[in-house]
């Protein structure tokens, strides 16, 4: 794992940067991005509307509090949740074949595909960096 308080910081402007920049363009369009979750046939039609309520805004705590390393170890661990279960839903439409795309920057979504699955597993692995680092490397600007 990263010691490195410099790139730990770093890793928290990019997890956090990405998190608020994709949660603005979903906020604008809930019905767009209700529609982008259900284009995954994975969930209940009222939880799709659920999730494209609530889950832009937990992105935007998430990406603000990691940037500002405030309670870098929590929002670590909650990017980490939504970055492995993203993957998963991920990973279980291009298994099962679903053509989609992924609905993660609204209109500016690219397809939900393995490029996507990989670039996330980049942004898990800055995130579990953050989450596990000792608590005075991550919280301190450099």
């Amino acid at each position: 794992m990263v010691a490195n308080r410099y790139i730990l910081f770093g890793f928290r402007l990019v997890v956090g940067g990405v998190f608020i920049w994709a949660a603005v363009l979903k906020i604008g369009d809930p019905l767009g991005f209700a529609q982008n979750i259900a284009n995954y046939r994975l969930f209940p039609r009222f939880l799709d509307f659920i999730l494209a309520l609530t889950l832009p805004w937990i992105e935007v705590a998430t990406g603000a509090l990691l940037i500002l390393g405030l309670g870098s170890r929590s929002s670590a661990l909650i990017s980490s949740v939504l970055l492995g279960s993203f993957i998963i839903l991920v990973l279980t439409a291009v298994l099962r074949g679903i053509e989609t795309d992924c609905g993660c920057f609204g209109s500016l979504s690219g397809k939900a595909d393995l490029k996507l699955i990989a670039m996330d597993a980049v942004l898990l692995f800055f995130s579990i960096n953050i989450l596990l680092a000792k608590k005075k490397a991550v919280n301190r600007e450099p």
